[in-house]
C-alpha cells in the first residue's frame, strides 16, 4: 500500500536568518524521505498561535515555541511534537538545537588565536543556554592560564526606558576592561548593543576590544559597526535532523530520552574581531602575512621574504606570542579553511587540496586526520 502522505505544521518563525536556515533544513528532508503536507505561514519567534491550529488536524508538528500560549496550543493538538527552540516553554516535546556547551570554546579558540590575553563576557540570563554559553567560555579561557570579566545584562535593555541606563552601564565596563580585550557577547543582539558602547566609551573596535557574538543573524551582524563577528549555527543540519526525529515519531518510535545537540560551523570574522591582537609589531605582520595567504601553497621561507628577520627569531618569538612555531599557524589556518569548505559546500577533496595549499589529496587527508583525530570524510558526514 501507498504510504499516507503525513499533515505537519511548521511553526518555525521566517523573520530570522536561523529560523529560515532551519526551514532550508526541513525542506532538504523532504526532497529525500517526503512527501509531506506542509501547514506554514510566515511569522516571527513571538507570534501568537495561528487561527487554523485550534481546529486543525494533523500528524505532527515542528516548532520554535516562543511563547506560553503557543506551548499551550500546541500541546492540545495532541500529536507528535518536536521542538526546536528550547525545553523552557516547551517541556515535554524532545528537543534539537544547537549544542551550546561548544559554543564558548570556539568563541574563545577564535579570540586566543588572534593573541587575545584579556577576556571579557556579556551576556543575559533569560535562557539556559545563555549560561552555557558563558560558563563554557569562562572555562576555556581559565583553562588557557587567563581572567576573564563577566557582565550581566539587567532587565530587558532592549526596551526604550531601560535602553539608556543599560548601554550606560555597559560603556563603563568596558571601558574598564584591561586592553587589548577579547569579548563574547552571548547573542548577536547583546554584541550589537556592546559596539555601541564602545562607541560611546571611546573604544577602539577590534583594536582595543575586539567582539564576537552568537547565532549569525545577518540583519543585525551587516547593519553593526564595525561589522559583527559572530558563531554561525549549523541550521540546516538542525532542521533536517528535527524532520527526521518528527517522521519517526509519527510512524511510532518512542521519543528519544536526550537532546540532539548540533554543533555550531564556527566563527563568521568580520569587522569586529578581524585583527591580530599581539603586542610584538614583528610578529603580528607575520601572523597575518600567514592568514591571508597560508591557503597559497607559502612555507616558512616564503614569510622571511617579506620581513627583515631571522628563523630562529621568528620562531622563538612566535612560539611566545601564540604558541605555535609558524609551520605549525600555517597548518592551522589551512585545515580551518578545508573544515569550511568541507561544511558549505559539496566539493570533492581534490578542489578542497588545491583551494588550502595542500599537494595531494592524500596529504590533506595524512595532516587533518593528525590535526582533527578523524577524516575529512568523516568530519563531513557528522556535520551535513
Amino acid at each position: 500500500m501507498a504510504r499516507r502522505t503525513p499533515h505537519v505544521a511548521v511553526l518555525i518563525e521566517t523573520s530570522r536568518s536561523y529560523g529560515r536556515g532551519l526551514l532550508r533544513g526541513v525542506r532538504r528532508y523532504l526532497a529525500e524521505f517526503g512527501p509531506w503536507s506542509v501547514f506554514m505561514e510566515l511569522r516571527a519567534l513571538d507570534s501568537p498561535p495561528p487561527l487554523w491550529l485550534k481546529g486543525w488536524r494533523g500528524d505532527g508538528i515542528l516548532t520554535r515555541t516562543g511563547t506560553g500560549a503557543m506551548a499551550d496550543a500546541v500541546r492540545r493538538v495532541g500529536v507528535p511534537v518536536v521542538e526546536l527552540r528550547s525545553p523552557r516553554l516547551n517541556a515535554g516535546a524532545p528537543w534539537v538545537g544547537v549544542d551550546n556547551r561548544a559554543m564558548g570554546k570556539i568563541v574563545a579558540d577564535h579570540l586566543m588565536q588572534r593573541g587575545f590575553r584579556h577576556f571579557g563576557v556579556c551576556e543575559i540570563g533569560t535562557e539556559i543556554y545563555f549560561d552555557e554559553r558563558r560558563v563554557n567560555f569562562i572555562q576555556t579561557v581559565t583553562r588557557a592560564g587567563f581572567v576573564c570579566d563577566a557582565y550581566h545584562a539587567k532587565g530587558q535593555p532592549e526596551k526604550p526606558a531601560q535602553w539608556e541606563k543599560h548601554q550606560d552601564d555597559l560603556a563603563a565596563w568596558v571601558k574598564g576592561l584591561p586592553k587589548p580585550a577579547g569579548v563574547m557577547a552571548c547573542t548577536d543582539q547583546l554584541g550589537f548593543f556592546l559596539l555601541d558602547a564602545c562607541a560611546r566609551a571611546g573604544v577602539a573596535v577590534p583594536e582595543e576590544v575586539a567582539v564576537v557574538g552568537v547565532e549569525n543573524e545577518e540583519s543585525l551582524c551587516t547593519m553593526a559597526v564595525p561589522t559583527l563577528s559572530s558563531v554561525k549555527f549549523n541550521a540546516e543540519r538542525i532542521g533536517y535532523e528535527a524532520a527526521a526525529l518528527l517522521d519517526r515519531l509519527m510512524a511510532g518510535e518512542a521519543a528519544p530520552s536526550e537532546p540532539i545537540l548540533i554543533e555550531p560551523i564556527g566563527v563568521v570574522t568580520r569587522g569586529s574581531s578581524d585583527v591580530v591582537a599581539i603586542d610584538d609589531p614583528e610578529i603580528a605582520q607575520a601572523v597575518r602575512f600567514i592568514r591571508e595567504t597560508a591557503c597559497d601553497g607559502i612555507a616558512v621561507k616564503d614569510i622571511l621574504k617579506e620581513m627583515a628577520i631571522s628563523r630562529s627569531a621568528l620562531e622563538r618569538r612566535m612560539r611566545a606570542a601564540l604558541g605555535r612555531s609558524p609551520n605549525e599557524e600555517i597548518t592551522r589556518v589551512r585545515v580551518e579553511r578545508v573544515k569550511e569548505l568541507l561544511i558549505s559546500t559539496d566539493q570533492p577533496l581534490t578542489t578542497i587540496a588545491r583551494r588550502t595549499g595542500f599537494q595531494t589529496p592524500q596529504y590533506l587527508v595524512q595532516v587533518f586526520r593528525r590535526q582533527v583525530g578523524v577524516t575529512p570524510g568523516v568530519f563531513r558526514r557528522e556535520r551535513s
